[in-house]
């Protein structure tokens, strides 16, 4: 890769009716590996398993120009509380069916049938690209090393998520 990585600026949500910045492990790994390829940290907030509290806050990011991606970690699974789908899918004008897809093939290779549980999603809105990942740290792991690194830098060909949300590549509209 002979052209230097656009590095993208990136929120990160913990959706959890328990953590606290103390305990978030699973956006605390989120930060470290997006930092670590490069990308710089937007923000971090933790908001409990409300539907409106939880598209409140992804609302507020894809509204806002300085912010390229949202990643969401929590709710995604088929427990009472678990409401990110319900939250997020309303916001995005278009859903990236892969995403969901492929992150369950990468986890049924780890933790077998228990991945389709995993509602896990992502979509494109407002030229902001959003990841709603499972709660857990090795699924935020998964979906990280498997997908996500590659589809948020610049350089990954054929095609890649970065491209689509960085104005002067001329692919975001």
């Amino acid at each position: 890769m002979s052209e230097p990585m656009i590095p993208l600026s990136i929120a990160v949500l913990t959706i959890s009716d328990t953590r606290d910045e103390q305990t978030d492990r699973s956006g605390q790994a989120l930060v470290e590996r997006l930092t670590a390829a490069g990308h710089s940290l937007y923000g971090k907030r933790i908001v409990p398993d409300d539907v409106y509290r939880i598209r409140a806050v992804v609302a507020d990011w894809i509204a806002d120009p300085e912010v390229q991606v949202v990643l969401t970690t929590g709710g995604t699974g088929f427990t009472g509380r678990d409401s990110t789908p319900e939250a997020v899918s309303v916001l995005l004008d278009k859903r990236i069916e892969g995403f969901g897809e492929l992150f369950r093939h990468l986890s049924w290779q780890e933790i077998g049938s228990s991945t389709v549980q995993s509602r896990c999603l992502g979509g494109l809105a407002n030229a902001t690209v959003v990841f709603c990942l499972p709660g857990s740290t090795g699924a935020c792991r998964t979906a990280w090393d498997g997908i996500l690194i590659e589809q948020l830098d610049s350089r990954h060909k054929p095609c890649n998520f970065a491209n689509l949300v960085v104005p002067e590549r001329g692919q975001h509209v």
